[in-house]
This record gives structure tokens, C-alpha cells and sequence, in this order.
């Protein structure tokens, strides 16, 4: 099967194209022929070598962390799934997904959504895991409660703007001023431009900070939580001894892979209540892959960059 890996750290040139055999798929396994995968941060990361204390790889890598396509094999204790499924999924972390097919255990994948394509699926896993966990999990977010979201134009940002509004919060998230009508279609109450205004002064006691950024807008945001509030950063580690002193919770999380949820979430795709929102595709090539790791470096792709396989 052809697969884009890379053999070293470095730029988006070792983003090279390889031929490997197809995955041998265990006991609990399905063997997923890939449609479509995406870009998330966290793959240029590991590329660069940003990752490397704490998430140490051998080489060849394959990258990719969301996986939708057709089920070709099952395993043999495998109940859930049959061949010719459309399911999508967010793999364990020794399976990447730019390649042409994954193995994925049986209790990380969900029925693809029938009234999505392949490409909207493969946007979802990580981005909308990560959001969902954020919100639900740790945020235990209910109606009536107010929310900042940073960033919500990306991928986390987008998907979790419209997780929180299907449980019925008030919404408040940063992004520039060409985003702002795309924020207030995915439901965003309260718009912040980050180019003009410092969110600080416009949110005020909120229950929960979900923090995309990492660095100084992460240490401002403890200023905006009430008392008894929550923060929860994807990108840096808050600090415990402001977070005390202001009676918050706060917390570094880090996705765990989980069908169940992906499930819940795709119930929330087929009803529409949450859209997703592909910004860019390219195709799987090393020409591909270098031009959509250079995109996402930049921080400013809006909606999610999507990997079509076949």
C-alpha cells in the first residue's frame, strides 16, 4: 500500500512517499480501506521534532490521526462491524493514517454518519474527540453555561463552538475579523476579534475556558473564570497555583481514542445540530502532505484540512 511517512525529523520536504505492506489486523482489529484522512497540528509537531520529549517514535513514521473508509476485513472477535461498513475512527497512536489502509481496534471506530461524506468524516475524530472530551467530560458543560472557546475558527474551535450550543450554553469565542461571520453561523453569541479587542475585556466570569493557544493568552485566561469555574488547555500547561488562588479547576488534557463518543458525536452529525467545515483538501502525495503541513503551521487555515485517499 502506498503511504506518506517520514524517516527523521525536519521540514515538510521528509514527507516522502513509501511502499508498505497492508496492516495484518488482530483478533479485535478492523482493517479500514482509507478514503480520507486530515491535517491536525499535532502532525507537524511530531514532524519537526517539537514532540520528541514527549513523545518519543521510530522511524519510518506514518502521521495521521483520523481514519474514515470502508471496512475490508474483520477480525475474529470483532461484533460490531461488518465488511463494507463506512465507519470513521481516531486510531491508536502506533496506526497513521496517511496511508491507503489502517488497522484500527474495534472499540475506536463508529459508523460513518450516512448523510456526510468521507472528507466530512475524516474532519472529525481527533478535532471533535478532543472538543467533546474539553466540554463534556471534563467541562461537564450544561444550559445556561457561558463558554470562551479560543480559536474557533480551526478545527477543535469549529466543532467545539457547536457541541457547547447543543447543550444549551452561551458561547464566546476569539478568531480574526474575517472569521466573524463564520463563528456566528456555527452559533457563536458573543464574537471577539483578537486583532482589535483583548478578550479579557470582554469575557467576564465564565464557566469554562477552552484554551487552543497555549502561552500568554492561556495565562490570561484564568482571569476570566468565575469562581468555581473550569479551564481546560489543549496546547500548554496551566498554572496550578493561579488557577488555586482564583478557586479553579484547571487542567492540560490530553484526547484518549473513544468509539462510543465518536458515535455520539456522529449522532450530532445526522441530525445536523453540528457541521463540519473543510477548508482545504489535497491528495495523498508528498506534493500533498508538504503543501497541507505548511498550511497548518501557519495557524490560520479556517475550517479543517482534508486528505483525500480515494
Amino acid at each position: 500500500m502506498k503511504a506518506i511517512v517520514i524517516e527523521q525529523y525536519g521540514d515538510v520536504d521528509q514527507l516522502i512517499e513509501k511502499e508498505f505492506p497492508e496492516p495484518v489486523i488482530k483478533e479485535n482489529q478492523v482493517l479500514i480501506e482509507m478514503h480520507a484522512t486530515s491535517i491536525n497540528p499535532i502532525d507537524w509537531k511530531i514532524r519537526a521534532g517539537y514532540m520528541k520529549d514527549y513523545m518519543p517514535v521510530e522511524f519510518p513514521l506514518i502521521l495521521g490521526w483520523d481514519a474514515a473508509g470502508v471496512v475490508v476485513e474483520v477480525g475474529t472477535k470483532v461484533t460490531n462491524f461488518k465488511v463494507g461498513d463506512e465507519v470513521f475512527a481516531r486510531p491508536a497512536t502506533e496506526n497513521g493514517t496517511y496511508a491507503e489502509y489502517v488497522a484500527v481496534d474495534e472499540n475506536l471506530v463508529a459508523l460513518k454518519p450516512t448523510n456526510i461524506s468521507f472528507e466530512e468524516a475524516a474532519s472529525v475524530p481527533l478535532a471533535g474527540l478532543t472538543a467533546w472530551q474539553c466540554l463534556v467530560d471534563f467541562g461537564s458543560v450544561k444550559e445556561g453555561d457561558t463558554v470562551l472557546i479560543h480559536a474557533g475558527s480551526g478545527g477543535v474551535g469549529s466543532l467545539g463552538i457547536q457541541i457547547a450550543k447543543s447543550l444549551g450554553a452561551h458561547v464566546l469565542s476569539t478568531a480574526s475579523g474575517k472569521n466573524e461571520a463564520f463563528l456566528k453561523s456555527l452559533g457563536v453569541d458573543t464574537f471577539i476579534n483578537y486583532e482589535t479587542t483583548d478578550f479579557t475585556d470582554v469575557a467576564k466570569d465564565v464557566d469554562l475556558v477552552v484554551d487552543t493557544m497555549g502561552g500568554e493568552i492561556l495565562e490570561k485566561s484564568l482571569s476570566v473564570v468565575k469562581k468555581g469555574g473550569k479551564l481546560v488547555s489543549i496546547a500548554g500547561q496551566p498554572n496550578q497555583e493561579a488557577a488555586r488562588a482564583n478557586g479553579i479547576t484547571a487542567e492540560s488534557l490530553w484526547l484518549k481514542p473513544n468509539g462510543k463518543q465518536l458515535a455520539e458525536l456522529g449522532a450530532l452529525l445526522e441530525s445536523g445540530e453540528v457541521k463540519t467545515h473543510i477548508g482545504h483538501t489535497f491528495s495523498l502525495t508528498e506534493e500533498g502532505l508538504r503543501e497541507a503541513h505548511a498550511l497548518s503551521a501557519t495557524h490560520h487555515a479556517k475550517g479543517k484540512i482534508v486528505i483525500k485517499v480515494k
